[in-house]
């Protein structure tokens, strides 16, 4: 008596191990700098001026906003099987900003929706009419994107990216030119104050 084998049945749609998608390097190295540029060179002002905030305070606070900046650019998101999730690290409140995570099964749709600035932005659509905006900054978008459509159906050939690398390298190469003018500011802080 022969045994035959079980025939497992195939999976409707293509199976694929779990993606991490973090937020583009060239975004986080320009954002981080660029409140650098921006924050640096308060302390020292403060102190040259006799601010009535004092220089310590204002150190204080430069490296609370670090944290919370480089808290919600450690985004995540996270793409398996079941579905789509966006998470922050652990240590990062989420008062501040909230991840979230939708099943495949409950998506229903993926809406474009425009900004204040001329862009599009895509919402998933979920089947209780809630959205869940698609993060549209992150590393390796094109295969996020296109795991998306493998896994819901969902067209999304006229999906782009909100900002093109071209704008952030400008915005990079504008903050290298602050941080110079920094530099010059923080340098003529100190002599005066020596002096």
């Amino acid at each position: 008596m022969s045994v035959q084998p079980i025939e497992s049945p195939l999976p409707s749609t293509p199976i694929f191990e779990p993606a991490v998608f973090r937020l583009s390097p060239l975004i986080r190295i320009t954002l981080l700098s660029l409140y650098a540029a921006l924050t640096i060179p308060l302390p020292f002002l403060s102190e040259v001026t006799s601010a009535p905030v004092p220089a310590n305070a204002i150190w204080a606070g430069i490296v609370v906003g670090a944290v919370g900046l480089y808290g919600v650019l450690s985004e995540r998101v996270i793409v398996n099987e079941q579905g789509i999730q966006v998470t922050y690290p652990n240590w990062f409140p989420s008062f501040l900003r909230k991840g979230w995570s939708l099943p495949w099964t409950e998506v229903k749709a993926l809406k474009p929706r425009s900004t204040g600035q001329g862009g599009l932005v895509y919402y998933f659509l979920s089947s209780s009419g809630e959205g869940y905006l698609l993060p549209m900054r992150v590393a390796g978008f094109a295969k996020l994107v296109g795991l998306v459509e493998a896994k819901t159906g969902i067209d999304t050939r006229d999906v782009r990216p909100l900002s093109q690398p071209w704008m952030y390298l400008i915005l990079l190469f504008c903050t290298l030119l602050l941080l110079l003018v920094d530099a010059w500011t923080i340098a003529t802080a100190i002599s005066l104050k020596s002096s």
